[in-house]
């Protein structure tokens, strides 16, 4: 079964393109922030139900403009504004960080399949000598002894297993 579902490249090009786009993305969004985990604790989360709340608000807000300073009603609908603008492009580029991150995976399981095959042959008996020495450098990513390694190396002697004193004659508590 072939399990080669992703076969691309991508050339330096496109690479190069794609990362000045971003680069025009973070120019047209020059307001993002980076917050701290202790931030995100600290903030409110806004959810599906929460985003009718926050429009229903401003719309109150709109039309009794007397109830709040005006500084207070026009930062308020900046951030709706904002947050309404935000939504589709960060769902958009959600999708696209899900899909890079998919095929990265796939693409990372296909090499390292195709590494683990390679390994294998380098350790049949058909493998010549360089090839032996390729495949007891790629074992070393296991983390395992090679066979000629192992079969070199003296076995230790075995340990004396503990002994326990006998009990002292005519000193017995039965």
């Amino acid at each position: 079964m072939n399990t080669n579902r992703v076969s691309a490249t991508l050339s330096n090009t496109d690479r190069e393109a794609v990362m000045a786009a971003l680069g025009v993305i973070r120019e047209k969004l020059p307001f993002l922030i980076d917050l701290t985990t202790a931030e995100r604790k600290t903030l409110s989360k806004l959810g599906d139900k929460t985003q009718p709340f926050v429009k229903k608000a401003v719309d109150i807000a709109q039309q009794h403009p007397e109830l709040l300073p005006a500084a207070f009603l026009d930062e308020m609908r900046k951030d709706a504004q904002l947050l309404d603008s935000l939504s589709p492009i960060r769902l958009a580029i959600d999708l696209l960080q899900k899909q890079i991150d998919d095929t990265a995976l796939q693409v990372g399981a296909e090499a390292y399949a195709a590494a683990r095959t390679v390994y294998a042959v380098t350790k049949t008996p058909y493998a010549g000598a360089i090839l032996r020495t390729a495949a007891d450098d790629m074992g070393k990513r296991f983390g395992r002894k090679s066979r000629s390694a192992a079969a070199a190396a003296p076995a230790a002697p075995p340990k004396p297993a503990p002994s326990t004193p006998a009990p002292a004659p005519g000193n017995h508590n039965a």
